[in-house]
């Protein structure tokens, strides 16, 4: 099983990489306006941002007639999501930032992850990048939280899963008195949520190792072996004679004789459903 919290990313994925490698594996190591500059500099290493250039490895330094601001939709009909602070203000911003971070506050570590989260995108330093460092602060005060770099859940990874209600307590966050109230308590379900995944996860490699060390000895074809895995990694709905035969680019005949000798190894069952198409399942494991 990989260790957690090196998320996917649709660009600059060696960036990303590093950047996560860094704050987990470091987590112990302060964070520094040298250390976020490197990190984003690691991100967009053209200094372009799609078709774009953006300032790179330093803070951003727009002026108050062209605001950064976060917004969706067609041209013409945009909707202001978010409108950051002045540049002219991110520097003191971002001192207070860092100084809080690698204090020895007395407030909850995960508590502390999920403020620091919310204050780093919320003054949003950069000209882009900002979620996906927050997600690696997020993660690295959890890397301390747990005292270890060695991490088999990722608030990264979960954030992006529930993108859609993440965007949406944010959104309303900042636009509210950022009162910071709903965006914890909405952060602690969605870490709750990264640590049941993972639990199930761990469940399933068990589960698995545990059927093939009982079943060292039996004697499987590579046919069988395959679909077994399958079932154990997550099969996406009924295994059938018809769908056995599509994995394994055999014939129905075939897929038949394969799951009736895994019957008679009391390895598959059929299901109790019945029906007109008969579906097997893994004996004692579902």
């Amino acid at each position: 099983m990989d260790i957690a919290g090196l998320i996917p990313s649709d660009r600059n994925v060696e960036g990303v990489v590093e950047m996560m490698l860094d704050s987990t594996r470091n987590y112990i190591q302060p964070i520094s306006t040298k250390r976020l500059f490197d990190w984003h500099a690691a991100m967009f290493p053209t200094g372009r941002s799609g078709m774009y250039e953006i300032v790179v490895g330093a803070w951003r330094d727009n002026t108050k007639d062209d605001p950064i601001q976060v917004v969706s939709g067609p041209l013409g009909l945009e909707r202001v999501h978010y409108q950051a602070p002045d540049a002219d203000n991110i520097n003191e911003m971002m001192a207070d930032f860092i100084a809080w971070f690698n204090s020895d506050v007395s407030i909850d570590s995960v508590l502390k992850a999920a403020i620091a989260h919310i204050w780093f995108v919320t003054i949003h330093p950069f000209d882009d990048g900002n979620g996906r460092i927050s997600r690696a602060i997020t993660d690295m005060q959890l890397a301390r939280s747990d005292n270890s770099s060695q991490r088999f859940y990722s608030m990264s990874s979960q954030i992006r899963q529930e993108r859609k209600a993440y965007y949406a307590i944010l959104e309303k966050t900042q636009r509210g008195d950022l009162d910071i109230t709903g965006w914890l308590s909405w952060f602690i379900d969605s870490f709750n949520h990264s640590l049941r995944a993972t639990t199930e996860i761990l469940s399933g490699i068990l589960n698995k190792a545990s059927f093939w060390e009982e079943h060292s000895s039996t004697t499987l074809n590579q046919r069988q072996g395959k679909v077994l895995n399958k079932l154990f990694d997550g099969f996406d709905g009924k295994l059938t004679t018809s769908k056995w035969a599509k994995i394994c680019k055999c014939s129905q005949d075939t897929g038949g004789r394969d799951i009736n000798e895994l019957i008679t190894l009391s390895i598959l069952i059929k299901s109790p459903e019945g029906g007109r198409s008969t579906s097997y399942l893994l004996k004692d494991r579902f």
